[in-house]
């Protein structure tokens, strides 16, 4: 174990927040595709599900843009599984008088977060070998959202990686 313990445990938590991610999987599930284009992380980090969401949101619309609604099949892979705290201050004049600083600073619940390693896919992106340019654009393009830098591979698609 380490210094400081994940904070997932849901019967613990009164008030869970939303994760903000909608669907993991868009596009056309039927196809046979060639060639897998992911995301990978060049570090550890923590996530947000909101950054996750904007990814989803811009990969899905640069890909719609030059591929067609079916032509392709975008999937997350990676879950927000991790409770991010923070502790709220009061900001008005007076406040000073009525919080109790930092002493007690366990925070309220405010969002999700996905814990990502070295090296693990983050988005993938299942595309004919005419869309394997499109897919790195959409990627490279939805990458920014993240807080650390990341690499893209290319890779040929088997059919243990669609389902």
């Amino acid at each position: 174990m380490g210094k400081h313990m994940v904070y997932t445990r849901r019967e613990y938590i009164h008030r869970m927040p939303q994760s903000m991610i909608t669907k993991f999987t868009l596009g056309n599930s039927k196809f046979e595709y060639e060639f897998a284009v992911s995301l990978i992380a060049s570090k550890k980090a923590k996530i947000t599900s909101n950054a996750l969401e904007a990814i989803r949101i811009t990969t899905n619309k640069a890909l719609v843009g030059a591929l067609g609604e079916e032509e392709y099949l975008l999937k997350i892979l990676t879950y927000p599984h991790l409770i991010i705290r923070e502790h709220k201050f009061m900001s008005f004049a007076g406040a000073d008088r009525l919080s109790q600083g930092m002493g007690h600073a366990f925070g309220r619940p405010v969002k999700k977060a996905a814990n990502v390693k070295k090296g693990q896919k983050i988005i993938t992106v299942f595309v004919k070998k005419n869309g394997i340019e499109a897919a790195k654009m959409a990627i490279k393009r939805s990458s920014k959202r993240l807080p650390v830098k990341y690499k893209i591979e290319i890779e040929e698609a088997t059919n243990s990686a669609l389902e």
